[in-house]
């Protein structure tokens, strides 16, 4: 950024500095109460103790006066982890402006995609502003996995099948899990537009498709990334929960080709900041990790189970593969805590890659592989505990699980016909039962892994009737959340409610039914 762009963003309020050089090896600053909100310190303006800032490894608090320092390269990011109670201050698009970006050179010239400009010496002072605001014990967060769209056409389906029914939601806050865009990074600007619709403070995860390709390594991979969103791994506080954005993308390995690509991981900077910033988080908060590739893909995730598998409240969330699922990780993967750890593979807002038939509104129906919705979650936290709520695309809340079995059968065909029930946001702790119709024995379905054959059926039919198509649904894979049972033998000729009845990984119980019919 040149400098008269750094005093048009001063004056929009998004940071605040002195223009004075510092010391080349030193950054330093203060975070302050912006007591009339413009996001300048004006005379009066107080320093905030205790508040953590951070430069992606170190992090410092702040002392009686509000300052701090640290060490700096010409190649920085420095941000304020924002405290439980404040609020930093929010783009036009809703992105939190919490960071300060010292690139004196600016990124690499020779991407096809810009990163920041040149920013010029070392201010005299970064300055973060902070305004009280009020945050309960219990709250929600949307999280969307994989929006991923690829054009301007695929912008607009995440408009109209996800951001218009979020317009107004009483959830404080969003998160993108990575996979932002499709490759297409001229798209972040559209699209940002359109999630500041939603009219809440949304924080973003970097993903595999949101990097700077011309990037040989995995240094400047993420610049265009910084210019829009800031730095690619931070940290913040919402009420009684500590919230840890990570980048486990590692840019620049070879594959058997010899073209470059990715793996799942964490670098030894990063290992570092977290260490640092959970030491200085009480062991009585819930600390939720939030990151684009699961956590049990992730090459070196001992390296991390060490360094949170001690605390007693820990939960993470991830995008990524296009399914949804809740995993349990325990001694079988290197866990070593008391109790498994949960995480969460988050259902995706582009399901199969905005991939299927289109429906009456133009938009494809974009299953996901295993065959669930796409959508995305809403997740309440109080305290310490959560509960995720799966919501899909459009649909009603209580549609939580789809049924699968013939419209109709021979009576001598009941015991061989299979029943499946894919619950969304199942788990391995949830019970499914069936009956067949209101004075029928309660029959229990089976948790299976299997591919769901709605999808299976779904995309059979699809690619028979457009042979010619490049956009069929990929393949299915085995469902984490698919029940199975067989009629019972003896239904009697006639029409009758298949009556199902699915608790989810919160144990809340969901009900729908299905037509049968007999003959």
């Amino acid at each position: 950024m040149k400098p008269s762009f750094l005093r048009h963003l001063t004056l929009l309020g998004l940071f605040s500095f002195a223009l004075s050089p510092a010391r080349a090896d030193e950054a330093k600053g203060v975070v302050f109460h912006d007591q009339n909100g413009n996001g300048l310190r004006d005379a009066g303006e107080p320093g905030l103790p205790d508040i953590a800032v951070s430069n992606q490894r170190e992090i410092v608090k702040t002392d009686a006066e509000g300052r701090w320092s640290l060490p700096v390269t010409d190649d920085t990011i420095f941000f304020v982890v924002k405290p439980s109670g404040w609020m930093t201050r929010l783009s036009d698009q809703q992105i939190p402006q919490f960071y300060y970006i010292h690139k004196p050179q600016g990124s690499p010239a020779n991407f096809r995609y810009p990163g920041v400009a040149p920013t010029g010496p070392l201010p005299e002072s970064i300055d973060f502003a902070l305004t009280p605001a009020e945050e309960p014990a219990q709250f929600k967060a949307i999280f969307f996995g994989d929006p991923q769209p690829a054009t301007i056409e695929q912008v607009d389906y995440i408009a109209d099948d996800v951001i218009a029914e979020l317009i107004g939601t009483d959830a404080k806050f969003g998160v993108t899990l990575g996979d932002i865009m499709f490759d297409k990074l001229e798209l972040f600007e559209p699209s940002n537009a359109n999630v500041a619709l939603i009219g809440i403070p949304w924080y973003n995860v970097i993903g595999n498709h949101d990097l700077n390709f011309d990037s040989p390594g995995d240094e400047d991979s993420d610049e265009t990334f910084h210019r829009h969103f800031g730095p690619n791994y931070y940290s913040f506080d919402y009420g009684p929960v500590h919230f840890i954005a990570l980048d486990d993308i590692e840019w620049g390995r070879r594959n058997a080709e010899g073209r470059v690509t990715y793996a799942g991981g964490l670098d030894e900077r990063q290992l570092a900041f977290v260490k640092n910033d959970l030491a200085l988080v009480p062991e009585e908060k819930l600390v939720v990790l939030m990151m684009h590739i699961p956590l049990t893909e992730m090459e070196n995730r001992t390296e991390l189970y060490r360094l949170i598998e001690k605390r007693p409240y820990t939960l993470s969330i991830s995008g990524h593969t296009h399914w949804h699922a809740h995993q349990f990780i325990d001694e079988k993967d290197g866990w070593q805590g008391g109790k498994p750890h949960h995480h969460i593979v988050n259902v995706t807002v582009c399901g199969t890659w905005w991939k299927g038939g289109k429906d009456e509104r133009g938009i494809p129906h974009a299953t996901m592989r295993d065959g669930a919705p796409n959508g995305y979650s809403i997740m309440t936290f109080d305290g310490t505990s959560h509960v995720l709520d799966f919501k899909a695309a459009r649909q009603p809340a209580d549609y939580q699980f789809h049924i699968h079995s013939p419209n109709e059968i021979a009576t001598a065909d009941a015991e061989k016909t299979p029943v499946y029930v894919n619950v969304f946001n199942g788990s391995k702790d949830s019970t499914v039962r069936m009956r067949i119709g209101e004075s029928g024995a309660w029959i229990a379905l089976e948790k299976v892994l299997e591919p769901d054959p709605y999808y299976v059926e779904t995309r059979d039919r699809e690619m028979a009737a457009r042979p010619e198509a490049k956009n069929h649904l990929n393949g299915p894979i085995l469902s984490d959340h698919l029940w199975k049972a067989f009629l019972p033998a003896g239904i009697a000729a006639g029409t009758h409610p298949i009556q199902v009845e699915a608790t989810d990984a919160y144990g809340r119980l969901w009900k729908d039914e299905k037509v049968l019919r007999v003959k």
